[in-house]
């Protein structure tokens, strides 16, 4: 049997989820909100559950330790089920063997076909090639219960799923992927949506504090920026001291230093830039959302960093779940 768990903040596209997920089935609707206000209004065959309201993280394991069923389907609330996804959701679960502990579902983004990709769209389509995302994974409940579920200090939808599905595996379950496909559509965004979705790095140092230089690798996630974002920052911070300096002092040395600093930090920043508005629409607004962007980007990602990294300085790895089950042999 299978229990299906929604964690929600309450947007516009949950009622239209619920509605296309089957009716002989429990579905958890984990109501996530710091202020609820009104109730949510589900249908009569969902329930809801009060989240604690930290995060999916810990949204998802409200919902789960409440699920009755052996099997745990989590979804987000801005997904819509495939063709036939609850024929292919049992038809998936059915061919799980005893060792296998979660199955994906495939993921489809749904990009424009008349133009290029905004920065946000190409991100968001990056969910289809994510590893054991949750926006369609189901889990053993065994499972989850011998790993203790999400680590909650992960607040956001930001790497909790890939660290959930490391510490899976390494309790030695299986993971693979299904059938059944869902709809992940581009949800609106303003266009500072990339400024916002640095606070992750922090998440990040937590992440490098648990598991070494190889978290990466560990975790299945593919490299990413922060090194030359370092740099960058770097250069910017050596332009503005030693420029002040050259001012206070009058030093040319100092100038020269500055300016060569200034460089590298504008070849620094144009090279991000073009990287993310080649492959883009290129019109007016990206191009212009692009710098603007691009040169915040590098400073704010290596702030979140540092202040994750002094956050975590003692975190140590979650401890496994309080019901310790082994996996079959």
């Amino acid at each position: 049997m299978i229990s299906i768990v929604v964690p929600t903040l309450g947007r516009p596209s949950l009622p239209v989820l619920l509605d296309a997920l089957p009716r002989d089935v429990e579905v958890l609707v984990v109501d996530d909100r710091a202020d609820p206000g009104e109730p949510l209004t589900v249908p009569d065959h969902a329930a809801v559950v009060k989240g604690p309201a930290r995060g999916p993280a810990a949204a998802r394991n409200a919902g789960w330790r409440v699920a009755r069923h052996d099997w745990v389907v989590f979804l987000d609330d801005d997904v819509l089920p495939g063709p036939f996804w609850a024929e292919r959701l049992a038809e998936d679960l059915y061919r799980a063997g005893p060792r296998v502990g979660g199955v994906q579902g495939v993921v489809c983004v749904p990009l424009p076909e008349d133009r290029r990709p905004t920065d946000w769209e190409r991100v968001t389509a990056g969910l289809a090639d994510g590893r054991w995302i949750t926006a369609d994974m189901a889990y053993r409940r065994a499972a989850l219960a011998a790993v203790g579920g999400f680590d909650e200090r992960l607040p956001r939808a930001f790497r909790e799923d890939a660290e959930l599905a490391f510490r899976v595996r390494r309790a030695g379950w299986q993971l693979q992927i299904g059938n059944r496909k869902i709809l992940h559509p581009v949800r609106p965004e303003t266009p500072w949506v990339s400024l916002r979705t640095q606070r992750g790095n922090a998440d990040d140092a937590l992440l490098r504090r648990l598991y070494g230089r190889r978290w990466r690798d560990l975790l299945e996630i593919p490299p990413g920026r922060r090194p030359r974002h370092t740099a960058i920052t770097g250069l910017l911070a050596a332009a503005l001291v030693t420029g002040v300096a050259a001012a206070v002092t009058g030093k040319r040395a100092l100038a020269l230093a500055a300016a060569a600093s200034a460089t590298g930090w504008a070849a620094g920043t144009g090279e991000f830039a073009a990287a993310r508005i080649v492959p883009g629409p290129r019109d007016r607004p990206e191009v212009t959302t692009m710098l603007v962007t691009s040169a915040a980007i590098p400073p704010v990602a290596v702030a979140h960093w540092l202040r994750g990294w002094w956050r975590w300085r003692a975190a140590r790895p979650v401890p496994a779940g309080l019901v310790a089950e082994a996996v079959p042999a």
